[in-house]
This record gives structure tokens, sequence and C-alpha cells, in this order.
């Protein structure tokens, strides 16, 4: 970029493309984050309710824990992941071509 600085690059998008430029791909950035945490949070709670609980009285029972934090969490994240990568591949669009989420999908 052959902008110096945030407060420049700030500039420029506003004198280019007005005060919604600042916020360009929000739209699509709202639509991917809201079922992507939506469906981390299900798949941790469905993996919670499915996975053998941790015996309290092992003598490996924090390392335990962490394996099966580590586990749904891994879960949770490939899943939002998978189901919104459609949505970030638009939002990427988005801005290659600086149109709107309604023109990019086209």
């Amino acid at each position: 970029s052959t902008v110096p600085n945030i407060r420049e690059s700030l500039k420029q998008i506003y004198s280019t493309h007005g005060l919604g430029g600042l916020w360009h791909g929000t739209s699509a950035g709202i639509l991917k984050t809201v079922p992507k945490y939506c469906t981390a949070i299900f798949i941790k709670d469905y993996m919670e309710q499915t996975m053998p609980p941790v015996d309290p009285e092992s003598p490996t029972k924090d390392r335990d824990k962490l394996i099966h934090s580590a586990i749904k969490s891994a879960a949770a994240g490939v899943a939002g992941a998978a189901l919104t990568n459609p949505l970030d591949v638009i939002r990427n669009e988005m801005f290659k071509t600086n149109l709107g989420l309604f023109d990019a999908v086209r």
C-alpha cells in the first residue's frame, strides 16, 4: 500500500467511498460470525453431553479436562469454519471487487 499510516488510510477510504466504506464487508462478516459461534456453542454443548465425564478422583483429572476441552474446541472450530466458509469467500470477494453483499453474491 502507498498509504503511510492508518489515519491516512481512513481518510482515503472515506474520500473514495464515503462513510459506508469504513464498514464495507460488515454485513458479510456478521452473516459469517453469528452462525459460526452459534454452531461452535452447539457442538461444544453436544460433545459435553456425549463425551464420557472426567473422573474427579483420577490423578490425571486436570490433564483429562484439558484434553476434553481441546477436543470440544477443535470440533467446534472445524464445524463452525466448515459451515461459514462460503460466507468468508463472499466477504473476500466483496473486498476484492468493492461490491456490496448482494452484488458480490450474484
